[in-house]
């Protein structure tokens, strides 16, 4: 679905940024989203922040779903905390032979619900009876993004293929994959890397 906006929980005080290079990210969900953290201005990103972050993020959702997770990531922290709050997880299967989807197909086979299309999330959510409304991606909104677009192609790009390719600056490159992304244009993937969307 396309239009909504971002919620972005940190694991530093609002004042921060990491890693540096997502300023421009970090003024875009600001300016169309939301920042969140429980922790003080001032206060910069430690390692034991993280997993704190990640219960306050299973905490605001409904569900949790998870797409990409290598044994003992993150990800899973965030899974498990949302199990003992009760919370739905759902997992994206991947290719046997990616060490990123071992994590998923771990949380499946302890459960978690298969999620191969949008309707599969509503069902695990129990809200199967609600319309679902399936809107094509909305149009880029600017000339910039229609070329950022094209300079993404139909394979996946690291940002600096992007910078290099656009000959933009990241923040303001950032700031457009962004709106993309909430318009439902672009998939941000693991690694900084960005892919165009049919």
């Amino acid at each position: 679905m396309s239009n909504w906006p971002t919620l972005a929980v940190l694991g530093h005080g609002l004042d921060q940024v990491y890693p540096r290079q997502h300023r421009g990210l970090a003024e875009g969900i600001s300016a169309h989203g939301l920042l969140l953290s429980e922790f003080s201005l001032g206060e910069p990103p430690r390692s034991h922040h993280f997993p704190l972050r990640n219960r306050l993020i299973a905490a605001l959702a409904q569900g949790t779903l998870v797409i990409e997770a290598a044994p003992l990531s993150g990800s899973l922290i965030t899974a498990h905390q949302a199990l003992e709050l009760g919370r739905e997880v759902m997992a994206i299967p991947g290719s046997i032979h990616a060490p990123q989807a071992r994590g998923c197909h771990s949380l499946i086979r302890q459960g978690a619900a298969l999620i191969e299309r949008t309707h599969d999330v509503l069902e695990a959510l129990g809200q199967c009876g609600l319309p679902l409304q399936e809107r094509p991606p909305s149009a880029p909104a600017s000339a910039e993004e229609a070329a950022l677009l094209t300079a993404l192609g139909h394979e996946s790009s690291s940002l600096d293929q992007l910078v290099q390719r656009t000959g933009w600056d990241p923040d303001p490159l950032l700031a457009h994959l962004l709106r993309l992304e909430m318009a439902g244009r672009v998939r941000r993937e693991q690694g900084n890397r960005y892919q165009a969307l049919p």
